[in-house]
This record gives structure tokens, C-alpha cells and sequence, in this order.
């Protein structure tokens, strides 16, 4: 089945959330202890994808490019105002806690979706139904769904729906993709979307560490506009 392995993904944010809720009772201070390790490593994951480019000036042009049209849609505040959405349907906001769940859904979705294993994986499921790809994204997602739901809240259980509608559809549409895109700038494609996202990431490991409030999800659309402006560079060079 072509969405095994985005299904098994998503059902693993949700399980590993699941018991990440349970162990949510502890200590304020160990919470944040553990939340700022968490940002760490996030910024040192961003920083080692970010590396991984050949093109620098066409990640920054993406991301400044990207970034105009993220603002001009509002794709942050459209995420946010889900969140708060399903937040308000869950259980009324308490003093002090409205918006907990939309920080969490909008952090967790952000970081399980920009990077390179998750367009690898779902090409690779939808093209030659293999799932070993996604199967091991879904482990360290799972793995990260465990103490990001402990810190951040139950929000982190919802970042499982963009996770499959985006892998899904990427699955879907492999076939489509490997005859129209040939394997040489696919290759390149991914490796400057790593870094790309890699940026990306680093800017949710700075928000998680409230050093900053970059908004990163008006920065998605960086990604296909990297994707156009190297089917140009290809198209004229």
C-alpha cells in the first residue's frame, strides 16, 4: 500500500504523544530543563542540514523570496488559528494556558515535515513501496513526540495530521514526479531543501528557547520557490 508508511508515521506521533501525556505531571523546572535540551539539539540538527549546501545564494534567495510570500498568504496565523481552534474544542482555555496547544501543534508540524526524510521516504513508498525510509522517520519522530508532548502539551498529537496529508500526497504523486523530474536534480533538489529547512529549524529551536519569534511558517514556501528558481537556473545554464 502506498501510504503505509506515511500512516504508520503519523500513528506514531499520535501513540508516542499519547505517552508523552502521561508523564506530563512533573516539575516545572525539570520541564524547562529538558525543553531547552530539546532546543539545542534542534539547532544543532538545523545547523548540520543547513551545511549541507552547494548553493548558498540560492537558499537565501529562496528563504527571502519564500518569506515575502508566507507573510503575504498568513500561513503562520492560518496554523496558529487552527490550533486555537482545536485547542477550544478539546477544553476550554485556563489562565495562563491559551495558545499551548497551537505553539505545540505549529513547532512539532514544522519540524517533522521540512526535512529531507520525509519527500525521500514518501517518494520511495509511493515509487518502489518501500517504507524502510519513513519507517525510521517515524521512530525518531515518535521518539521526539515522547518528550515534546511531556514539555509542550497535547498539541504535538495534531502535528499528525499535516504529517500525513503532506507525506501522502507526496507518496501519491511519485510517480508523477519521477517521470517529469530527472534523477540528477532531484538529488540536487534535496540536498538544498535540507538546507533550506535546516535554517528553518534552527529558527524553531531559537523560538523554543523564547530567544526569538520568527514566524517559520511563512518561511515554507521557500520550498518551492527553490524548486523553481533551480528548474530555472537549470532551464537557462
Amino acid at each position: 500500500m502506498v501510504l503505509t508508511g506515511t500512516l504508520v508515521n503519523g500513528a506514531a506521533i499520535v501513540v508516542a504523544g499519547g505517552l508523552g501525556l502521561l508523564v506530563q505531571n512533573i516539575p516545572e523546572k525539570m520541564k524547562t530543563t529538558v525543553l531547552q535540551a530539546i532546543a539545542l539539539a534542534v539547532i544543532l540538527l538545523g545547523i548540520q542540514m543547513g551545511l549541507q549546501t552547494q548553493q548558498f545564494l540560492l537558499v537565501i534567495a529562496s528563504l527571502a523570496i519564500g518569506g515575502v510570500m508566507g507573510e503575504w498568504i498568513g500561513i503562520d496565523s492560518y496554523l496558529n488559528q487552527f490550533g486555537r481552534w482545536i485547542e477550544s474544542v478539546i477544553k476550554p482555555a485556563k489562565s495562563g494556558e491559551s495558545g499551548k496547544v497551537a505553539q505545540a501543534f505549529v513547532t512539532t508540524t514544522l519540524i517533522y515535515v521540512v526535512g529531507a526524510m520525509a519527500v525521500l521516504g514518501s517518494i520511495d513508498s509511493g515509487l518502489r513501496g518501500d517504507h524502510s525510509l519513513l519507517y525510521t522517520k517515524a521512530m525518531l519522530d515518535g521518539l521526539s513526540a515522547i518528550i515534546f508532548a511531556s514539555t509542550l502539551g497535547v498539541g504535538v498529537l495534531l502535528s499528525a495530521i499535516p504529517v500525513i496529508l503532506y507525506q501522502g500526497s507526496i507518496a501519491l504523486m511519485a510517480t508523477y514526479i519521477a517521470v517529469i523530474v530527472p534523477d540528477y536534480f532531484l538529488n540536487q533538489f534535496i540536498l538544498e531543501m535540507s538546507a533550506v529547512g535546516g535554517i528553518m529549524v534552527v529558527a524553531i529551536g531559537l523560538n523554543i528557547l523564547g530567544l526569538t519569534a520568527i514566524r517559520v511558517a511563512n518561511l515554507l514556501p521557500a520550498l518551492p520557490v527553490l524548486a523553481g528558481l533551480m528548474w530555472l537556473i537549470n532551464s537557462i545554464f
